[in-house]
């Protein structure tokens, strides 16, 4: 999804009416890229800023997140005026910005301007805990087919009256709610 320069305008002309930031230069940063549409189109918001090769993190005052950071390769630093001069400087560069204000993950207007980080790892957003949580779902799900399939099959042996069928069928059953149990 492409965000054009005027949805970056408005979005962050509301931005700065609506929060008030933990650094006055965070606000100089966001008025000159509001106000300079060459810069500006190099501008993308994303998440985790951090990861980008230049990538510029601006907090509220309504949340614990530090309040400015700079990332440039693979240097950081929190001083607002540097980065304002490196932006002014390199303003054919693309840059990466991160907001951090209460609810972020909710504002629709945010939302709209947000793009996807093409620096983030594919499994950047999947912890361990989820992957288990995965992992056991896909298994209940096989044994809950695997079930089906046998009292599919059981069903049929009963119709036809195949006595040694059912009760083979049964012990597999059998066997797999024992297996299931062990897990």
């Amino acid at each position: 999804m492409t965000v054009s320069v005027l949805q970056k305008k408005r979005f962050i002309n509301w931005f700065l009416n609506n929060y008030q930031l933990k650094r006055r230069e965070s606000v100089w940063i966001l008025n000159y890229l509001m106000n300079h549409e060459r810069v500006l189109k190099h501008v993308h918001f994303v998440e985790e800023a951090r990861l980008c090769p230049k990538g510029v993190i601006i907090s509220t005052k309504c949340v614990d997140d530090p309040p400015f950071r700079f990332y440039k390769e693979q240097v950081m630093t929190s001083d607002p005026e540097k980065s304002f001069h490196d932006i002014r400087l390199n303003d054919h560069e693309t840059i990466y910005i991160q907001l951090n204000f209460s609810n972020a993950n909710q504002c629709y207007r945010y939302a709209g301007v947000l793009e996807e980080n093409p620096y983030l790892p594919e499994d950047y957003f999947i912890t361990e805990k989820d992957q288990r949580a995965a992992e056991d779902l896909l298994n209940h799900m096989v044994y809950e087919f695997q079930v089906k399939k046998i009292q599919e099959q059981i069903d049929q042996a009963l119709d036809e009256g195949d006595r040694e069928r059912f009760h083979d069928l049964i012990q597999q059953l059998n066997q797999l709610a024992d297996e299931k149990c062990i897990k």
